[in-house]
């Protein structure tokens, strides 16, 4: 079974965490550390950015470290090598977040492969049209068993919201804003609504609600509301100033009390 599956079947009722950040960055040899860090701190999940040059969805943080990621000499060939040197000491889900322009010109059949080699379990590409996916995209993935996971939106309509939750498979991205990534202190009103709408709607997919998640209140609304919360860019602030993945999850679990 995908990892992916396997860890929302075996926890229905548990409100799981998982954490974002940029490979090759703070330095290009950290990534394999900071995944097995992570993993032994209890993490659920591991989303492992792809960096480029033109994160139109990623706020300053996330460009930032993208940016060190690149000047560090980071790239996708790079990135499966780092991957396939732990493969055997990692337990939990994988998901690759990166970009559509260096997928293609890596090859999606060579990408999905690379993913296989390297134990990746699924891929977000947050400017993938979805007739794309569906077309060219998804026979591949399927062939290898790779979920390629979709966002959606406060914008987006509930037809479409069925439309996705009807044709992917391990978990749906559930953005909680219509703006660019980055910590917020609270999930306002129309938010929560937001939350409260789409669990009415009663989806197949489980849902993990991300953008925005820094303290015990954003924390709580979205483990309330779906079945965790994946937190990005307070993690990666921390990453960058400690430059230690265990420190920065110390600080990182102290901000989520408050």
């Amino acid at each position: 079974m995908n990892k992916i599956n396997k860890l929302f079947s075996e926890n229905k009722n548990q409100k799981l965490l998982s954490l974002y950040f940029c490979a090759g960055a703070p330095t290009l040899e950290s990534t394999g550390e900071v995944i097995k860090t992570l993993q032994r701190r209890g993490i659920s999940m591991i989303e492992v950015g792809i960096p480029f040059s033109d994160p139109m969805a990623d706020g300053p943080v996330i460009q930032d470290a993208a940016t060190t990621a690149l000047k560090n000499g980071m790239t996708l060939r790079k990135l499966f090598s780092q991957l396939k040197d732990i493969k055997d000491e990692v337990n939990i889900p994988l998901v690759l977040m990166g970009y559509l322009n260096p997928i293609m010109q890596y090859g999606i059949e060579a990408f999905c492969q690379s993913c296989v080699d390297s134990g990746v379990s699924g891929v977000i590409i947050p400017d993938l049209p979805f007739k794309d996916y569906q077309d060219t995209v998804k026979p591949i993935a399927d062939k290898y068993d790779i979920r390629i996971i979709m966002l959606i939106t406060p914008e987006t309509s509930e037809e479409r919201i069925l439309f996705i939750d009807d044709n992917t498979d391990g978990f749906i991205y559930m953005v909680s804003s219509a703006a660019i990534t980055g910590a917020q202190k609270s999930f306002d009103d129309a938010k929560q609504e937001y939350f409260r709408r789409i669990n009415a709607m009663n989806l197949r997919n489980p849902r993990m609600i991300g953008f925005g998640i820094s303290n015990a209140q954003t924390l709580k609304a979205a483990q309330d509301n779906a079945a965790g919360a994946i937190i990005g860019s307070k993690f990666v602030t921390l990453l960058n100033e400690t430059g230690n993945a265990d420190k920065a999850l110390d600080q990182l679990f102290d901000a989520l009390k408050q």
